[in-house]
């Protein structure tokens, strides 16, 4: 077969794959406006109570009003500002504790029943100690952010040092090289996937203790406009607060998505 020949069907692939993106981009967009449209009908027809469930069109004139106001940037704001600390403190923590495992069998031994017993434990349940201990405000957050995620992060990263092949790490030993070289050399790169799928994990956990928190102790963020609306309510406020909250968390994933693409270039698929 000719270089020209392999040349167009190289084309014909591309086009393929072109207008298959394309086509779920398309399905996407009409599977969102087909349930807008259905939920607004519903809520003008009478086939469901609009003061419970809401409707698209009272949700925007919500989103319009704290936009208006200046709530909607403030309380976002303040929400994706803790849900980024908890979401950085997290991993960086996690990530530490995971390459001190690896570095120390022994260590590791004397502390995976304890990782497992607190992974197994529902974090959230933990907020109101954090509260005492904290106090009522950003810190609290934090913390129940923290804790939300970095023993996801240890296990994760812990598991993917462990099983990273041993024919190089004896390869290194063979040549001479530190217990430190090895980890920089071999063990880190080998997981610079497995690091990225634990940030991609953690923009969900990180956000679930923010909102978390937010509902225990905070006057102000999302999860404080959740538990305000449902306390009076105002169902428009809490169905908008969850679409920014959605909106939010979705933009945090990309980002971390972006960002690994552009850090590990192809190595990482995403």
């Amino acid at each position: 077969m000719s270089i020209s020949e392999l040349s167009a069907e190289r084309k014909l692939y591309l086009r393929a794959l072109q207008r298959e993106k394309h086509f779920v981009l398309c399905m996407r967009i009409l599977i969102l406006v087909f349930i807008i449209a259905l939920w607004e009908l519903a809520a003008t027809m009478g086939w469901i109570d609009d003061f419970i469930m809401s409707s698209p069109s009272r949700i925007f004139e919500t989103l319009k009003n704290l936009f208006i106001s200046g709530e909607l940037f403030y309380h976002t704001g303040i929400s994706c500002f803790e849900t980024v600390i908890g979401f950085i403190c997290g991993t960086v923590f996690g990530t530490l504790i995971a390459a001190l495992l690896w570095w120390s069998s022994r260590l590791s031994s004397i502390l995976d029943p304890y990782l497992i017993m607190l992974n197994s434990l529902p974090k959230t349940a933990l907020g109101p100690i954090f509260i005492v201990w904290a106090g009522s405000g950003t810190g609290a957050i934090i913390a129940v952010t923290i804790a939300v995620s970095i023993i996801v992060t240890i296990l994760e990263v812990y598991t993917g040092f462990k099983q990273t092949d041993e024919d190089l790490i004896r390869l290194m030993k063979t040549f001479g090289a530190t217990k430190l070289q090895i980890f920089l050399k071999v063990v880190l790169p080998a997981n610079y996937e497995t690091i990225m799928n634990s940030l991609k994990v953690n923009v969900g956990l990180s956000w679930v203790g923010v909102i978390v928190g937010e509902f225990l102790v905070s006057k102000a963020g999302l999860g404080y406009l959740i538990v305000y609306g449902s306390a009076v309510f105002k169902m428009d406020l809490v169905m908008a607060s969850v679409i920014i909250l959605a909106i939010s968390a979705t933009l945090m994933y990309q980002f971390v998505l972006l960002a690994g693409k552009k850090i590990l270039g192809k190595r990482i698929k995403v």
